[in-house]
């Protein structure tokens, strides 16, 4: 994080690509604007910015009070949503004679082009606004540059036609592009699908993330993206099973029919005393966020389905690939990071998470208030993670 020293020349210098001065504490689209066009580096400084809060363009400080909330304010960029991918945001207070200032030092994203409520914010010297669609093409090329993700690296031997452009226009793009931008559209299929990382330009094919979302048949090329429900009679996997079923193909169609799944086969009501109200076995949020998070998190190179089994007492959810990146045993949930962000930022888009880097504490908080258990994670195999969600008796 930046310095007291650092700071103080930042605000004395005068306004710049990596800097941007406000003493407004409550403009969200000034904010998120600003930390989007951080995110997306356009000038490839490959260095953090700066949003600067209680400094005028001048470099004096505007007589701001100490106020923590604005530090929370600034925060709440990394996991609400109106920026997707999720920035890398770290924010500090310092306090001076003559007011307080609050700064967002925030990252260059590695997943161009990022976006703020649909829109791709830039910044290029004193001119900041919404990027031209030449200007999407650059983010979207340099993405490819140093793509560190496998939802993002090229799906080679795919081609348009392995992909439903049907679903992606009509089910996916008015989900990620605000209204005004889908209007004024005029770019071909290709750039429409590279600017949110469905396509990869240089290798002419569509990426990974497009073959899971929109794939006509997606296991042709990634064998394991399916789901494999099974549920048991008894209570272990030697028991007999009375249902079984796979849920494969696009995700955009297969994330909609598990989740009709869930509420019409697995949640159920029940009634522990005459005259109490009926309750549920099962609170349903809680089984979409951590099946969700499976398919968003889980490893694709492996040939091995999302296990979704059924218990006579509980739910176990297991998926190839262990914690990832930031996330470490004795940080998890607290820490989280993603293994696939494009696949979790269309999850995002499309409504089936409600907040990044959330689903475990948001599944926990709902099975609690339900009266259930709280859930058991399996995480000590580097290959392999598993959930365990205990039922209500019936």
């Amino acid at each position: 994080m930046i310095t007291r020293e650092e700071l103080d020349k930042l605000i004395a210098d005068i306004e710049q690509d990596r800097v941007e001065k406000t003493i407004s504490t409550n403009d969200a689209n000034k904010f998120g604007e600003a930390i989007c066009s951080f995110c997306n580096d356009f000038p490839a400084h490959i260095k953090p910015g700066y949003l600067i809060v209680g400094v005028n363009d001048n470099g004096s400080r505007c007589g701001l009070p100490k106020d923590e909330k604005i530090l929370q304010t600034l925060m709440d960029y990394r996991t609400d949503g109106r920026i997707v991918p999720p920035p890398v945001i770290v924010v500090a207070g310092f306090e001076y004679t003559d007011g307080y200032v609050a700064v967002a030092e925030v990252q260059p994203s590695f997943q161009p082009p990022a976006r703020f409520k649909g829109k791709v914010c830039i910044r290029i010297g004193p001119r900041k606004g919404y990027a031209t669609d030449v200007e999407e093409r650059i983010l979207s090329e340099k993405r490819s540059s140093f793509a560190t993700s496998w939802d993002t690296l090229p799906c080679y031997g795919s081609t348009l036609s392995d992909i439903s452009i049907d679903i992606f226009k009509l089910t996916y793009l008015p989900t990620a592009i605000d209204e005004e931008s889908l209007l004024a559209n005029g770019r071909e299929i290709k750039e429409q699908l590279a600017s949110l990382k469905f396509y990869d330009l240089n290798a002419d094919c569509p990426t990974n993330a497009a073959i899971l979302m929109f794939g006509a048949n997606p296991r042709f090329f990634i064998h394991g993206a399916a789901v494999q429900y099974v549920r048991f009679s008894g209570d272990d996997e030697v028991s007999d099973f009375d249902f079984e079923t796979r849920f494969e193909g696009d995700l955009c169609t297969q994330m909609r029919v598990m989740e009709e799944f869930i509420k019409s086969n697995i949640i159920r009501k029940v009634l522990y005393n005459i005259g109490e109200e009926h309750q549920f076995n099962l609170p349903i949020s809680a089984i979409k966020e951590l099946l969700f998070n499976a398919i968003i998190h889980r490893d694709y190179q492996s040939n091995a389905a999302i296990k979704f089994y059924e218990f006579n007492n509980r739910i176990e959810i297991s998926n190839a690939g262990g914690l990832f990146g930031k996330a470490r045993p004795e940080n998890f949930p607290r820490e989280n990071d993603y293994r696939n962000p494009t696949i979790a930022e269309a999850a995002y888009n499309l409504g089936y998470v409600n907040r990044f880097n959330l689903g475990v504490q948001r599944a926990s908080a709902a099975l609690i208030k339900n009266g259930n258990p709280e859930p058991e994670f399996l995480f000590d195999q580097p290959t392999s993670f598993s959930a365990i969600i205990y039922k209500k008796p019936e």
